[in-house]
């Protein structure tokens, strides 16, 4: 008997000694191929913050006093989904290339920025917020591709605000293809994905704050005759990503047909992968043709129209997937194309509020198009030069492009549109 009383209190106190399993760990998942986090459905409206590790950070460019007052006040006003860059690739001092970088060279990281992350995500954590981290670029601004290529021995990178556009296209379409290149990021990614956070403890496959990994910031084939190479590519990197980390979404960052040669196949390919769980386009109304700079006023309405069709021919690829869809791009410049933070954003917000719109009509009909991301939040920043310079602020725009072009700031009336419609959102799904 004495015997039995000493076992049952030990099976008492190893209990104890047991963490309750947790009905609240607030991943963020697929259910019945649709958002959802703790059981309920999960529609977001949230902003890109590509800039938030360095921010993060306590060396060149850190200011974690503001980056604690961002979070706080995007958390305040509904935006609590951000899409964040790892961390950039290559030397610093590149024209119009964002620095301080993570990769300085193959393998060899700057641990400034990596800790930056790393403190960025606990109080992202914190704070019950998400971040969706991309891990590659098409584009110069942060290395990628281009970086990749240079490292691989394929030459001096043709920088386009230099050499052209079709000079640097033409370099980075040997991407696809290059082999060298790939097995470099593919290092990349084990860094990175498997890294264990200093001040959590947590493996970042263990956290999470972190939504989702993605590929890339708008990964392309650049030709039609590397569309089978990058398709396989992007396969592969999904799996290596989801062998090392099963517990997070995956995505592409792609922009949808547009980053696809046009190819709406190729898009619904690459989306159809088994270790790609959720979709993603960007929309550029003005990069597109479809407004003229000049006349804003007058060529809204076409781009809010060739808007709603881009999302619609999506959303039907989408639904026969049946996986969510995220517009986790899209911008328009000020009124006027004006930079100055006084500047108004009337046009702007009424081209947002239509996007949130098609946001909230989806988590009413709990449909696919489950969240976007507006491009991009400048928040508390105070823009001195008309393009970035070393010690300026960092904001949503970056270097290539003119500071406030694209940025919300804290005082735009854009804010109070946001969080006015994710207070709606969150009325719908909350009685889901």
């Amino acid at each position: 008997m004495k015997q039995i009383s000493i076992l049952f209190f030990t099976l008492l106190l190893l209990g104890a000694c047991v963490k309750a399993p947790t009905q609240t760990d607030n991943f963020v998942k697929i259910v019945d191929g649709r958002f959802s986090i703790n059981d309920k459905p999960y529609y977001y409206i949230g902003t890109n913050f590509w800039y938030a590790a360095i921010l993060g950070s306590q060396g060149q460019g850190g200011n974690r006093e503001r980056l604690l007052k961002e979070l706080d006040f995007m958390k305040a006003n509904g935006i609590t989904n951000l899409r964040v860059l790892v961390g950039a690739d290559g030397i610093d001092g590149i024209m119009t290339k964002a620095e301080p970088a993570l990769q300085t060279a193959p393998g060899v990281y700057n641990d400034t920025i990596f800790d930056g992350l790393d403190f960025f995500l606990s109080e992202l954590g914190k704070r019950g917020m998400h971040a969706v981290l991309f891990l590659n670029n098409s584009w110069e601004w942060s290395g990628g591709y281009s970086q990749y290529l240079y490292w691989s021995g394929h030459g001096e990178i043709p920088m386009p605000k230099v050499a052209g556009w079709n000079a640097f296209s033409n370099y980075v379409a040997q991407y696809a293809k290059s082999e060298k290149a790939h097995k470099l990021f593919e290092n990349h990614v084990r860094q990175v994905v498997s890294r264990v956070n200093r001040y959590t403890k947590l493996k970042y496959s263990d956290d999470p704050a972190i939504m989702a990994w993605q590929i890339g910031n708008e990964p392309r084939p650049f030709g039609e005759e590397n569309k089978e190479s990058f398709a396989k590519w992007i396969a592969e990197c999904a799996a290596l990503i989801k062998s090392i980390d099963p517990n997070h979404l995956i995505s592409v960052g792609s922009e949808g047909m547009a980053g696809c040669e046009g190819d709406l196949g190729l898009w619904v390919k690459l989306h159809q992968d088994i270790n790609i769980d959720y979709s993603t386009i960007h929309i550029w109304p003005n990069n597109w043709g479809w407004i003229d700079k000049t006349d804003i006023p007058g060529t809204l309405d076409k781009a809010i129209a060739n808007t709603r069709e881009y999302i619609d021919v999506h959303v039907a690829e989408a639904q026969k997937m049946n996986k969510p869809l995220v517009l986790e791009e899209f911008g328009l410049p000020r009124d006027s194309v004006m930079f100055d933070r006084k500047s108004s954003t009337a046009l702007r917000d009424r081209y947002y509020g239509e996007i949130f719109e098609i946001v909230k009509e989806h988590a009413i009909q709990k449909s696919v198009f489950q969240g976007c991301n507006f491009w991009a939040w400048g928040g508390f920043a105070q823009p001195q030069h008309l393009f970035w310079q070393k010690g300026d602020d960092y904001m949503g725009d970056p270097g290539q492009e003119e500071q406030g072009l694209n940025s919300v700031y804290d005082t735009d009336t854009t804010v109070k549109l946001v969080a006015d419609i994710v207070n709606e959102i969150n009325q719908i799904t909350q009685m889901k």
